[in-house]
């Protein structure tokens, strides 16, 4: 009965998402003043959302997982984040730790919050890598249809009236990466409305 009392009280007592969300937004505009920072960003047309992105000259997402959380989603996360992302930390408590290093990448960036939620402590375990396998049409669908036609534009080609985004997406694809990826980031870093039909 004791044990249960104990597990009960110290579940009570955990960070919940919001707490260690809060927590963490701090952290990143107190470090990454200037750049934009963005919560609850879409990756490959909604499949899944980056807790948060921080945009500058890469595009590094930060993936919560609260004690009060599950680790049901995450390998599925974990895949969509590698198709689009150049680094990508996981923010935890304690709980997960050890279950979470063994199902994120070894380039995966991982860090731990502890403490109380008013006073949160980050303890950094591992820190991110570069990520060498990301997919240019996943990373060219973070643009709106009227985005990625003002891009093909300005590079000097035709957009046909009635062309489908899905047409403009992949002809970004064939870019070469490095000219793909800093066009989307200067896009998502001067875009000033995130809904919009696309």
């Amino acid at each position: 009965m004791m044990s249960v009392t104990s597990d009960r009280l110290s579940y009570s007592r955990s960070m919940r998402d919001s707490d260690i969300r809060g927590a963490l937004l701090d952290r990143l505009s107190s470090e990454f003043q200037g750049d934009r920072i963005r919560s609850e960003m879409g990756l490959c047309l909604g499949a899944t959302r980056v807790d948060v992105a921080v945009i500058n000259g890469s595009l590094h997402g930060y993936e919560i997982k609260s004690d009060r959380d599950t680790l049901a989603r995450l390998p599925a996360q974990v895949e969509i984040y590698n198709r689009v992302l150049d680094y990508s930390t996981i923010v935890c408590g304690t709980k997960y730790l050890e279950k979470i290093k063994r199902i994120v990448p070894e380039w995966w960036g991982i860090t731990e919050v502890t403490g109380p939620d008013s006073h949160p402590t980050f303890v950094h375990h591992r820190d991110p890598c570069r990520n060498a396998s990301v997919d240019p049409l996943s990373i060219a669908q973070l643009l709106w249809r009227d985005e990625a036609a003002e891009l093909l534009e300005c590079r000097g080609e035709q957009v046909k009236r009635r062309e489908t985004r899905w047409n403009l997406w992949d002809r970004l694809a064939a870019l070469p990466l490095d000219e793909l990826q800093s066009a989307v980031r200067a896009q998502l870093k001067a875009r000033q409305q995130w809904t919009a039909s696309r």
